[in-house]
C-alpha cells in the first residue's frame, strides 16, 4: 500500500463528533460550573436585598435607582429620579450605569431586580442591592412616585 493510500483511509476511518454533540457537551460543562459556584452575592459593605423604607433611605443619600421593569410598566408610575433599563436588555447598556455609586435595583414586586442585581455584580459592580417588595410596595407605603415618561 502506498503512502497516499494509507494516509486516505486513515482519514476515512477518522470520524468527527457531530455538532450537536459540542453544544450537548458545553451545555453540561455550564450547568456544572452554575451548580458547583457560589451564589453572587455583594461585595461591598451592603445587604443583598434591602426593604423600601431602606431602599428610600438609600435614595435620599445618593444611591443610583435602576428600575429593570418594561417601558409600560414604568409609564405607569416609578420612583422619581430612577432609571429605566429593562432587565432584557440590562448587559447590553452596563455603561450607562456608574460604578463608584450605590445601586438599588428596582422591579414590581422584587424578583427581577434580583435577576438585574446579579448581572452587576458578575459584572463587577460592587455595590449592588435589589428592593424586596417593588415599586409595589413602595407605592402603597406612601413613597412618591412618577408617572409617564
Amino acid at each position: 500500500m502506498s503512502k497516499k493510500t494509507s494516509k486516505q483511509a486513515l482519514q476515512k476511518k477518522r470520524k468527527t463528533s457531530p455538532v450537536w454533540v459540542w453544544l450537548v457537551a458545553g451545555a453540561a460543562v455550564l450547568a456544572i460550573l452554575f451548580l458547583v459556584l457560589p451564589p453572587v452575592t455583594p461585595r461591598g459593605n451592603i445587604s443583598a436585598e434591602v426593604t423600601v423604607e431602606t431602599a428610600a433611605q438609600m435614595r435620599d443619600e445618593g444611591a443610583f435607582i435602576l428600575d429593570v421593569r418594561e417601558q409600560s410598566e414604568w409609564d405607569q408610575f416609578h420612583i422619581p429620579g430612577s432609571t429605566l433599563i429593562p432587565l432584557g436588555s440590562l448587559s447590553q447598556n452596563l455603561g450607562s450605569i456608574p460604578k463608584d455609586q450605590t445601586i438599588v435595583v428596582v422591579c414590581r414586586t422584587g424578583n427581577r431586580s434580583a435577576e438585574g442585581r446579579d448581572i452587576l455584580l458578575r459584572a463587577g459592580y460592587l455595590d449592588v442591592t435589589s428592593m424586596d417588595g417593588g415599586v409595589t410596595d413602595w407605592k402603597t407605603k406612601g413613597f412618591p412616585i412618577e408617572t409617564g415618561r
